[in-house]
């Protein structure tokens, strides 16, 4: 199984494409709850209501700043193990935006998919193909299942600093690295997708049609809290014919903390509140 058919049977299995976030706002966690308790409570309350999602997505960053290694303190990396190992759909998508040069990335790459056992990660473009290529050969070495999503045109306000710069071709950057995106793919294999936000539909709407026939995997940040809409996405991904299946529609705060929002504690039926969240996202995302 290659990650485009683990892609397309998790979503079978969901009825879905939503990919649930996982960055914790600790401020916004019920009192007396640590993180890792949060949100295994959260699988058990889903498991028990049948209620899927096509993937998870924790932000490895969250956890790190949890982390003292000058006190031999890890408890950020301690509660994210917890977490990955409650994890109640695959693909796990670890949100890490690495890329550095050859030599490093192949580090990093180990650190996603040997020390973590992520599906997937998350890489950044900016140094080139030599950053790209060793998460490439990472998958090879470990897994055909294994994938990874390079940054393309992100949902953040900042991403048009650079990612809608206009070259001498008259396009903008993002659609130079979706050139750049759709070649490494061809040329290493279909477990390379690209992360398009869903904060600007224009954009999202070109960038969904350029890839509609090249079973490029895309994964959708920017829906819930960022302002994106899930039904917006599905109807785009409809009219470019791009295959539901193959891409994450990703909402994290949005999920589970919804009250954080209006700066409001959490409630005491917050299990209920965080499911009808995720229960309404996942319809939101049907396939």
């Amino acid at each position: 199984m290659n990650y485009l058919e683990l892609l397309s049977s998790s979503a079978k299995s969901a009825g879905n494409c939503a990919c649930m976030g996982i960055d914790p706002n600790f401020s916004a966690l019920p009192s007396g709850v640590s993180v890792s308790e949060f949100f295994c409570t959260l699988f058990e309350v889903m498991d028990k209501a049948g209620i899927k999602v096509a993937a998870i997505k924790p932000n490895i960053g969250y956890f790190s700043r949890l982390d003292k290694p000058l006190e031999n303190s890890f408890e950020g990396s301690k509660a994210l193990a917890s977490i990955v190992k409650a994890l109640p759909a695959r693909p796990f998508i670890l949100d890490a935006k690495r890329g550095d040069i050859a030599t490093s990335s192949a580090n990093y790459a180990f650190e996603a998919f040997c020390s973590w056992g992520a599906d997937c990660v998350t890489v950044s473009p900016y140094m080139g193909s030599d950053s790209i290529s060793p998460f490439a050969t990472a998958i090879g070495e470990n897994a055909k299942t294994k994938g990874f999503y390079i940054l393309n045109r992100t949902s953040n306000p900042g991403g048009k600093d650079l990612q809608n710069q206009i070259m001498e071709d008259g396009r903008p950057v993002y659609m130079h690295v979706a050139d750049l995106i759709a070649k490494w793919n061809a040329e290493y294999g279909s477990g390379i997708g690209a992360v398009v936000g869903a904060t600007n539909l224009r954009e999202f709407e070109d960038l969904a049609a350029f890839y509609a026939d090249k079973k490029v995997p895309l994964l959708i940040p920017g829906v819930g809290s960022q302002g994106g809409s899930a039904s917006d996405v599905i109807s785009i991904m409809k009219k470019t014919g791009y295959p539901l299946e193959l891409c994450r529609i990703n909402s994290s705060s949005a999920l589970s903390h919804p009250w954080a929002k209006k700066k409001e504690s959490a409630p005491s039926n917050w299990k209920q509140v965080c499911l009808d969240a995720i229960k309404r996202f996942a319809e939101e995302c049907s396939l």
